[in-house]
């Protein structure tokens, strides 16, 4: 048969007159030469292969020739076709300009040209343009918000984390196929939850509308030991009851790695706090800047003492200050 037009418009066979028009709208959008600059030559050509295609389906006795003798049937100058006088219908067939076609749809043609009215009359184009459909191209699709889960470690520290995403991209055809593809995101130290990371345009691709831009909110995971308030870490520490009036050493790992030497010498008094300078986690806007380390000391009271006990407590602290 030559040339399939119904594979060009991507339409079955017992298409109507309303799927004829959509697939040409869809199609004719993604192809225009206007919006396709990078390519233009390809362009051009797919943009006339798509409006001929909607000019022999749309039109009833186009499309019985072409369902009866193909593209070939349509380019000979006379069809010899059933009618009252058994004779030569006498149909020639002269293609329409695709810019014509093209302008009934969508009100317009090329910026600064000119394009005919269905009558044939010229008209200037120029104001006319400015209604084409690449008005839609403006149309960008809601952003896709998804979650960053980093441990508190990345964080503190700063990482590089890679995330495969799949979307929609339409193929060469205009059909939409799926893409996978691979992000990378450098976490900077000291990033807080609810820090957004934005790839303009990686949504999924439609024909007419700008892609959606795909954002990335930073969420903290929960710390075994440590938590966090702003830039300060905080860190709850528990003391028996003879430690918080004896003093109390002990060694903390920090998130970077390092054994962290934690010394009391005071007597740890109930909601006592320890502020340790410059170990919190880092300032992202201000670089070699820290928040706080917070100790809060929580004191172990014993749930029974013997007489013996309680006796050795009341001369020991028989004395003290209050």
């Amino acid at each position: 048969m030559g040339v399939d037009y119904y594979n060009i418009l991507k339409v079955n066979r017992n298409a109507s007159e309303e799927d004829l028009k959509k697939a040409y709208k869809r199609l004719a959008m993604k192809w225009h030469p206007d919006k396709n600059p990078a390519s233009k030559k390809e362009a051009e050509a797919k943009f006339k292969q798509i409006s001929e295609a909607y000019d022999v389906l749309s039109d009833p006795q186009k499309r019985q020739i072409y369902d009866l003798y193909g593209e070939e049937g349509l380019q000979a100058a006379e069809f010899a076709s059933p009618n009252s006088a058994g004779g030569p219908s006498g149909f020639r067939w002269n293609p329409r300009d695709a810019e014509d076609i093209f302008a009934e749809f969508f009100g317009g043609g090329d910026d600064g040209g000119r394009f005919r009215k269905g009558n044939g009359d010229e008209v200037a184009g120029r104001s006319q343009a400015k209604k084409k459909t690449n008005v839609k191209a403006n149309v960008k699709a809601a952003a896709i918000e998804s979650k960053l889960v980093c441990s508190l470690e990345e964080l503190y520290k700063g990482c590089r984390k890679k995330m495969r995403i799949s979307r929609s991209v339409p193929d060469e055809f205009g059909r939409p196929k799926p893409v996978e593809e691979i992000l990378k995101i450098d976490i900077k130290p000291g990033w807080k939850k609810g820090t957004k990371i934005t790839f303009p345009e990686k949504g999924n691709q439609e024909p007419g509308i700008t892609p959606a831009d795909l954002i990335f909110v930073v969420d903290e995971k929960p710390h075994a030991i440590f938590k966090r308030d702003g830039n300060d870490l905080v860190v709850s520490h528990k003391v028996s009851l003879l430690e918080a009036l004896t003093g109390v050493t002990y060694n903390l790992t920090t998130l970077d790695g390092r054994s962290l030497a934690i010394s009391m010498t005071d007597i740890v008094k109930p909601g006592h706090q320890m502020v340790i300078p410059n170990e919190g986690m880092p300032i992202s806007k201000e670089p070699n800047k820290k928040g706080n380390l917070i100790i809060k000391f929580d004191i172990l009271f014993p749930t029974r003492l013997t007489a013996e006990q309680k006796s050795d407590l009341r001369r020991a602290l028989g004395g003290a200050d209050n």
